[in-house]
């Protein structure tokens, strides 16, 4: 059986104010969502796209918006922070193999960063599925993979 987050209890969650900067990067990405959900997409054929997130200890990956059906799976294991669009912070641990699935239907979408809290690097795999309720975002000029000549 596939987990998804719900099925994933956080180790803190609150509702509280956001720190400033915070709060304004998110008021830009719901003005100018974005699409990107890694740090760099690896590969994307018509069917997928294939992202990656690497974080140092306390770096941070900001807002960006899922639209598709995904999933993602924890490479290194650590601790992490999320600002989510329901105005929530939560903080999870993830085991290195963890996997969640992710699905949204038509206009539905999750906006949230994600932060390493750990002492070393936060390793992730994301693949998208372009066949989903929503259409793809278009992606920024300069993200796709540049084909080897």
């Amino acid at each position: 059986m596939a987990l998804t987050m719900i099925d994933k209890a956080a180790e803190k969650k609150e509702q509280s104010q956001w720190p400033a900067a915070i709060a304004a990067e998110f008021e830009r990405e719901s003005k100018n969502p974005n699409p990107c959900v890694g740090s760099q997409l690896l590969s994307e054929n018509e069917r997928t796209r294939v992202w990656i997130i690497r974080l140092a200890p306390g770096e941070r990956i900001g807002f960006h918006r899922h639209v598709l059906d995904y999933f993602w799976t924890s490479v290194s294991g650590g601790r992490g922070r999320q600002h989510v669009h329901d105005g929530s912070t939560v903080e999870y641990t993830y085991q290195p193999g963890e996997t969640r699935h992710e699905s949204y239907g038509k206009g539905e979408f999750k906006v949230h960063d994600l932060e390493n809290l750990g002492d070393k690097e936060l390793v992730f795999m994301t693949v998208e599925f372009k066949d989903s309720a929503n259409q793809p975002m278009p992606l920024p000029a300069g993200v796709r993979p540049q084909a080897a000549a």
